[in-house]
């Protein structure tokens, strides 16, 4: 049997047409949730880690850790596990585009409606005034484009060329929207064949190769076909060769690949810079101090040491990065205008206890390392700081919250 993939705009009525759709048809409901559940547990990577990687907006600490082209990677794996191991499934939301394009048993679906009638939906279903459900649509749409551009590289997440159906909900009902795939959905051009099959085994290779290669910090295109596979460098790489050799001994090592190919992308010439991730090192560092120029100077010396970092310049905008984003680990100046590095410490680790924070100050007593340390900083150093100290500081702070590196 074929499977259905849908994917649909925030208040354009996908529920109703899902739900007939899978009274008339049998077949089994999978949801976004359910392929992020499945992806974590293959990973070790937490469900709201995994659910991120479906936000337009992307950590500050993304280009050190590559934790949204892992969980990408992850979840291209569950899907193709659940589209080797089962048909007859129906998988709505975002996980729709997920599955590579040559497979040509799944009926690719979209429910779109014009944004008069969704934001009446909206006011029908929540009760909410144009004002914010137009924010809560635009948002959710936003994330939607983000994610297809990642996957497809297609701006409009609405574009016929990535669909087999497009259904205009409100203009056509919902009882009409489900005809509309029920129609398609028996059609001999989405039966299961052998080609098809086939294309589904090369899209479980390839994610497979895809997670293994992430698993030690690498961030690559992956494609296969037969056992023989591509990998695309898309960023620029100074010693090429050896990375490419890296990265072709990772892959040879998955079960079912013949031989394998590099090759640099269009995105190879650009001034990106290729990184590949290192565990052993912290990725999430936020620097926290008013001296800007040494700060600055600060955060490229980690850089060196492959330990990627942000830096904010005050104690309020530290704050706010946490309530915000990711960091794990972060030096803390105490000497600040405004929010001092104590009050910092303080509500940080009320609010958010998993970040370590490294006091590094100048101006430091000893009562303020006493009462650094009973408010649960990891470690209080002292300017100028030895760097080779303050990075084994790091990593040993990153050994805390990850644990020491397995294999």
């Amino acid at each position: 049997m074929a499977i259905i993939t849908v994917f649909n705009g925030l208040f354009c009525e996908a529920g109703p047409v899902v739900q007939r759709v899978l009274k008339a048809t049998g077949f089994q409901l999978v949801t976004d949730q359910d392929m992020v559940s499945m992806a974590a547990d293959l990973s070790g990577m937490t469900e709201d880690k995994i659910a991120r990687a479906f936000q337009a907006g992307t950590s500050i600490f993304n280009k050190f850790s590559h934790e949204k082209e892992r969980a990408v990677a992850w979840l291209r794996l569950a899907m193709a596990k659940r589209l080797t191991d089962a048909d007859s499934l129906l998988f709505a939301g975002f996980c729709a585009h997920l599955p590579a394009a040559g497979i040509s048993h799944i009926l690719k679906v979209c429910l779109i409606s014009e944004i008069k009638a969704r934001l009446a939906v909206a006011e029908k279903e929540e009760g909410w005034a144009e004002k914010h459900a137009h924010k809560i649509i635009r948002k959710d749409d936003e994330d939607r484009a983000a994610w297809v551009a990642t996957l497809k590289g297609l701006d409009d997440p609405w574009s016929g060329d990535l669909y087999d159906v497009v259904a205009p909900v409100a203009s056509v009902g919902v009882d009409a929207g489900a005809a509309l795939i029920l129609e398609q959905v028996d059609k001999p051009a989405l039966a299961v064949t052998p080609a098809s099959r086939a294309a589904v085994r090369d899209f479980l290779l390839a994610a497979s190769i895809d997670t293994a290669l992430a698993g030690e910090g690498h961030s690559v295109q992956v494609a296969a076909r037969d056992g023989r596979v591509t990998l695309t460098i898309n960023k620029n790489v100074l010693m090429l060769e050896r990375l490419e050799r890296e990265l072709k001994d990772l892959a040879l090592k998955v079960e079912g690949v013949k031989d394998v190919e590099t090759k640099v992308g269009k995105g190879f010439h650009q001034t990106d810079i290729y990184r590949k991730v290192d565990f052993e090192t912290p990725s999430k560092v936020l620097l926290v101090d008013d001296e800007r120029e040494f700060v600055q100077t600060l955060s490229e010396r980690l850089l060196l040491r492959d330990m990627g970092s942000a830096v904010v310049y005050d104690g309020e905008s530290a704050l706010d990065l946490v309530r915000e984003d990711e960091p794990e680990v972060m030096i803390l100046d105490l000497k600040m205008p405004g929010i001092d590095g104590i009050e910092v410490l303080r509500r940080v680790k009320s609010t958010r206890p998993e970040i370590e924070v490294i006091i590094l100050t100048g101006h430091g007593s000893e009562k303020d390392r006493e009462v650094c340390m009973e408010l649960g900083a990891f470690a209080y150093l002292q300017k100028p700081v030895d760097i080779d100290l303050l990075s084994e500081t790091l990593k040993a702070a990153n050994r805390k919250i990850h644990g020491p590196k397995k294999g």
